[in-house]
Protein backbone atom coordinates (compact mmCIF):
# COMPACT_ATOMS: atom_id res chain seq x y z
CA UNK A 1 0.00 0.00 0.00
CA UNK A 2 2.80 2.30 0.76
CA UNK A 3 4.54 1.96 -2.56
CA UNK A 4 1.18 2.16 -4.47
CA UNK A 5 0.75 5.84 -2.75
CA UNK A 6 4.40 6.92 -3.35
CA UNK A 7 3.94 5.94 -6.84
CA UNK A 8 0.64 8.13 -7.15
CA UNK A 9 1.91 10.92 -5.79
CA UNK A 10 4.64 10.95 -7.75
CA UNK A 11 2.26 10.88 -10.86
CA UNK A 12 3.08 13.67 -13.96
CA UNK A 13 -0.96 13.77 -13.70
CA UNK A 14 -0.91 15.54 -10.47
CA UNK A 15 2.09 17.50 -11.31
CA UNK A 16 1.33 18.88 -14.75
CA UNK A 17 -1.07 21.66 -15.55
CA UNK A 18 -4.29 21.18 -17.33
CA UNK A 19 -2.88 21.97 -20.62
CA UNK A 20 0.32 20.17 -20.15
CA UNK A 21 -1.64 17.44 -19.43
CA UNK A 22 -3.53 17.47 -22.35
CA UNK A 23 -0.25 18.04 -24.50
CA UNK A 24 1.20 14.67 -22.77
CA UNK A 25 -2.15 12.73 -24.36
CA UNK A 26 -1.91 14.53 -27.97
CA UNK A 27 1.85 13.62 -27.93
CA UNK A 28 1.11 10.42 -26.44
CA UNK A 29 -1.30 10.04 -29.39
CA UNK A 30 0.85 10.79 -32.21
CA UNK A 31 3.47 8.47 -31.15
CA UNK A 32 0.72 5.42 -31.13
CA UNK A 33 -0.16 6.24 -34.30
CA UNK A 34 2.85 6.76 -35.95
CA UNK A 35 3.72 3.16 -34.76
CA UNK A 36 0.64 1.77 -36.02
CA UNK A 37 1.71 2.98 -39.74
CA UNK A 38 5.08 1.44 -39.21
CA UNK A 39 7.40 4.32 -38.06
CA UNK A 40 8.60 2.61 -34.98
CA UNK A 41 12.57 2.67 -35.25
CA UNK A 42 13.07 0.13 -32.01
CA UNK A 43 13.92 2.31 -28.86
CA UNK A 44 15.37 5.28 -31.55
CA UNK A 45 13.80 8.29 -32.91
CA UNK A 46 12.34 11.23 -30.92
CA UNK A 47 8.58 13.00 -31.10
CA UNK A 48 8.87 16.51 -28.69
CA UNK A 49 6.35 19.23 -28.36
CA UNK A 50 7.27 22.61 -26.66
CA UNK A 51 5.08 22.71 -23.17
CA UNK A 52 2.38 24.80 -23.64
CA UNK A 53 3.05 28.37 -21.64
CA UNK A 54 6.16 27.12 -21.07
CA UNK A 55 8.37 27.77 -23.77
CA UNK A 56 11.86 26.49 -22.34
CA UNK A 57 10.66 23.20 -21.89
CA UNK A 58 9.64 20.35 -23.64
CA UNK A 59 8.14 16.63 -24.01
CA UNK A 60 10.10 14.02 -25.09
CA UNK A 61 10.39 10.14 -24.42
CA UNK A 62 12.68 8.50 -22.83
CA UNK A 63 15.44 6.77 -24.72
CA UNK A 64 14.22 2.98 -23.72
CA UNK A 65 10.82 3.34 -25.19
CA UNK A 66 9.59 2.34 -28.38
CA UNK A 67 6.39 4.63 -29.97
CA UNK A 68 4.15 2.50 -29.53
CA UNK A 69 4.57 1.89 -25.47
CA UNK A 70 4.46 5.62 -24.65
CA UNK A 71 1.96 7.06 -22.54
CA UNK A 72 1.14 10.59 -21.49
CA UNK A 73 2.55 9.87 -17.79
CA UNK A 74 5.83 8.24 -19.37
CA UNK A 75 6.62 11.34 -21.49
CA UNK A 76 9.68 13.21 -19.50
CA UNK A 77 9.49 17.21 -18.95
CA UNK A 78 13.24 18.52 -19.95
CA UNK A 79 14.07 22.49 -20.41
CA UNK A 80 16.00 22.60 -23.35
CA UNK A 81 19.33 22.42 -21.57
CA UNK A 82 18.17 18.61 -21.17
CA UNK A 83 18.02 18.88 -17.58
CA UNK A 84 14.89 16.73 -15.93
CA UNK A 85 12.33 18.77 -15.19
CA UNK A 86 9.15 16.36 -14.31
CA UNK A 87 9.60 13.89 -12.67
CA UNK A 88 13.25 15.29 -11.96
CA UNK A 89 14.57 11.79 -11.06
CA UNK A 90 14.72 11.35 -15.08
CA UNK A 91 17.67 10.65 -16.81
CA UNK A 92 19.04 14.20 -18.67
CA UNK A 93 18.35 14.42 -22.35
CA UNK A 94 20.81 13.51 -24.48
CA UNK A 95 22.04 12.69 -27.91
CA UNK A 96 19.71 13.71 -30.79
CA UNK A 97 16.85 14.45 -27.97
CA UNK A 98 19.29 17.05 -27.14
CA UNK A 99 21.29 18.14 -30.10
CA UNK A 100 18.18 17.76 -32.18
CA UNK A 101 15.05 17.98 -30.27
CA UNK A 102 16.03 20.76 -27.84
CA UNK A 103 18.74 22.24 -30.57
CA UNK A 104 15.42 23.12 -33.03
CA UNK A 105 13.20 24.69 -30.26
CA UNK A 106 15.61 26.25 -28.64
CA UNK A 107 16.67 28.35 -31.76
CA UNK A 108 13.62 28.97 -33.51
CA UNK A 109 10.49 30.00 -31.91
CA UNK A 110 8.35 29.26 -34.44
CA UNK A 111 8.35 25.86 -33.87
CA UNK A 112 6.62 23.78 -30.94
CA UNK A 113 7.50 20.34 -32.39
CA UNK A 114 9.69 18.54 -33.78
CA UNK A 115 9.72 14.24 -35.40
CA UNK A 116 12.87 12.89 -35.99
CA UNK A 117 12.49 9.63 -38.20
CA UNK A 118 14.07 6.90 -39.76
CA UNK A 119 11.59 4.72 -42.18
CA UNK A 120 13.04 2.74 -45.04
CA UNK A 121 11.29 4.85 -47.27
CA UNK A 122 12.30 8.21 -46.34
CA UNK A 123 16.23 6.87 -45.90
CA UNK A 124 15.71 5.57 -49.31
CA UNK A 125 14.53 8.98 -50.47
CA UNK A 126 17.08 10.81 -48.78
CA UNK A 127 19.64 9.13 -50.57
CA UNK A 128 18.36 10.18 -54.08
CA UNK A 129 20.80 12.42 -55.89
CA UNK A 130 17.68 14.45 -56.34
CA UNK A 131 15.67 14.41 -53.62
CA UNK A 132 12.09 14.15 -53.56
CA UNK A 133 10.79 14.23 -57.00
CA UNK A 134 6.92 15.37 -57.67
CA UNK A 135 6.24 12.42 -58.70
CA UNK A 136 2.40 11.77 -56.40
CA UNK A 137 -0.24 14.04 -55.14
CA UNK A 138 1.16 13.50 -51.80
CA UNK A 139 4.32 14.56 -52.97
CA UNK A 140 2.87 18.39 -54.30
CA UNK A 141 2.36 19.25 -50.84
CA UNK A 142 5.94 19.37 -49.77
CA UNK A 143 7.02 21.31 -53.66
CA UNK A 144 9.31 23.73 -53.07
CA UNK A 145 9.19 23.32 -49.42
CA UNK A 146 11.96 20.57 -48.74
CA UNK A 147 15.37 21.32 -47.73
CA UNK A 148 18.25 19.03 -47.16
CA UNK A 149 21.43 17.87 -45.38
CA UNK A 150 23.98 16.32 -45.63
CA UNK A 151 25.66 13.71 -43.37
CA UNK A 152 28.61 14.19 -41.46
CA UNK A 153 27.83 11.71 -38.30
CA UNK A 154 25.37 10.88 -35.85
CA UNK A 155 23.97 13.71 -34.16
CA UNK A 156 26.19 13.70 -31.10
CA UNK A 157 28.05 16.58 -31.25
CA UNK A 158 26.80 20.20 -29.57
CA UNK A 159 27.70 21.73 -33.14
CA UNK A 160 25.44 19.56 -35.60
CA UNK A 161 22.58 21.74 -34.15
CA UNK A 162 23.68 24.84 -35.99
CA UNK A 163 24.25 22.71 -39.20
CA UNK A 164 21.03 21.84 -39.14
CA UNK A 165 19.40 25.11 -38.15
CA UNK A 166 21.34 26.61 -41.33
CA UNK A 167 20.01 24.06 -43.56
CA UNK A 168 16.55 23.66 -42.32
CA UNK A 169 16.88 27.36 -43.67
CA UNK A 170 13.71 28.94 -42.38
CA UNK A 171 11.76 25.86 -43.30
CA UNK A 172 10.05 22.52 -41.29
CA UNK A 173 10.83 19.72 -43.47
CA UNK A 174 13.54 18.56 -44.58
CA UNK A 175 15.28 14.97 -45.56
CA UNK A 176 19.09 14.29 -43.77
CA UNK A 177 20.84 12.38 -46.31
CA UNK A 178 21.94 8.82 -45.77
CA UNK A 179 19.85 9.06 -42.51
CA UNK A 180 15.95 10.13 -42.43
CA UNK A 181 13.52 12.96 -42.69
CA UNK A 182 13.27 15.72 -39.86
CA UNK A 183 9.29 17.20 -39.67
CA UNK A 184 8.86 20.43 -37.67
CA UNK A 185 5.14 22.12 -37.07
CA UNK A 186 3.34 24.18 -34.61
CA UNK A 187 1.48 21.64 -33.22
CA UNK A 188 1.06 17.33 -32.96
CA UNK A 189 -1.09 17.18 -35.48
CA UNK A 190 1.19 18.94 -37.83
CA UNK A 191 4.06 16.78 -37.66
CA UNK A 192 1.70 13.63 -37.68
CA UNK A 193 -0.07 14.32 -40.80
CA UNK A 194 2.26 16.02 -42.51
CA UNK A 195 5.02 12.98 -41.60
CA UNK A 196 2.20 10.33 -43.19
CA UNK A 197 1.60 12.28 -46.56
CA UNK A 198 5.73 12.43 -46.88
CA UNK A 199 6.00 8.89 -46.07
CA UNK A 200 3.72 8.24 -48.48
CA UNK A 201 5.16 10.54 -51.49
CA UNK A 202 8.59 8.46 -50.15
CA UNK A 203 6.77 5.21 -50.87
CA UNK A 204 5.35 6.52 -54.37
CA UNK A 205 8.89 7.49 -55.31
CA UNK A 206 10.71 4.06 -55.01
CA UNK A 207 7.95 2.54 -56.56
CA UNK A 208 8.33 4.71 -59.85
CA UNK A 209 11.55 4.70 -59.65
CA UNK A 210 11.64 0.76 -59.98
CA UNK A 211 10.24 1.18 -63.61
CA UNK A 212 13.86 2.58 -64.59
CA UNK A 213 15.08 5.74 -65.94
CA UNK A 214 13.42 6.89 -69.15
CA UNK A 215 10.10 4.96 -67.83
CA UNK A 216 8.67 7.28 -65.41
CA UNK A 217 6.87 10.87 -66.18
CA UNK A 218 7.31 14.03 -64.43
CA UNK A 219 4.33 16.28 -64.57
CA UNK A 220 5.51 20.10 -65.76
CA UNK A 221 6.77 22.38 -63.16
CA UNK A 222 3.48 25.29 -63.91
CA UNK A 223 1.24 21.80 -62.83
CA UNK A 224 3.52 20.91 -59.46
CA UNK A 225 3.16 24.61 -58.32
CA UNK A 226 -0.34 25.26 -58.99
CA UNK A 227 -0.95 22.08 -56.75
CA UNK A 228 0.92 23.21 -54.13
CA UNK A 229 -0.59 26.46 -53.99
CA UNK A 230 -3.96 24.88 -54.24
CA UNK A 231 -3.05 22.69 -51.00
CA UNK A 232 -1.77 25.63 -49.04
CA UNK A 233 -4.57 28.01 -49.69
CA UNK A 234 -6.91 24.73 -48.19
CA UNK A 235 -5.39 25.55 -45.08
CA UNK A 236 -4.66 21.59 -45.09
CA UNK A 237 -0.19 22.01 -45.48
CA UNK A 238 0.47 22.74 -41.85
CA UNK A 239 -2.42 21.96 -39.60
CA UNK A 240 -3.24 18.25 -39.97
CA UNK A 241 -7.15 19.78 -40.67
CA UNK A 242 -9.76 16.86 -40.84
CA UNK A 243 -6.76 14.04 -40.27
CA UNK A 244 -6.05 14.96 -37.08
CA UNK A 245 -9.55 14.20 -35.25
CA UNK A 246 -9.29 10.79 -37.26
CA UNK A 247 -5.68 9.87 -35.78
CA UNK A 248 -7.07 10.34 -32.09
CA UNK A 249 -9.63 7.84 -32.70
CA UNK A 250 -7.62 5.61 -34.19
CA UNK A 251 -5.33 5.75 -30.86
CA UNK A 252 -8.79 5.21 -28.83
CA UNK A 253 -9.56 1.97 -31.02
CA UNK A 254 -5.79 0.74 -30.70
CA UNK A 255 -5.35 1.27 -27.36
CA UNK A 256 -6.99 3.91 -25.19
CA UNK A 257 -4.29 3.50 -22.29
CA UNK A 258 -1.66 5.64 -23.92
CA UNK A 259 -3.79 8.67 -21.83
CA UNK A 260 -2.71 7.03 -18.70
Amino acid sequence: MTTQTAEIHTSPRLKASAAEWQARVELAAGHRVLAHYGVDDMTYNHFSLRVPGEPHHMLIKRDKEMFCQVTASSLVKHDLDGNPVLPDDAPHCRGGGLIIHAGLLKAREDIHSVLHTHTPSMMGVSAHKSGLLPLSQQAMRFYGEMRYHDFKGFEFDPEMTQRLLDDLDGGTCMLLRHHGALVCGRSVPECVVNHHWLEAACQAQIAVLSAGEGNYLLPDEAACEYAHQQVVESGEFLKGGRDWPACVRLAEQLDPDYKT
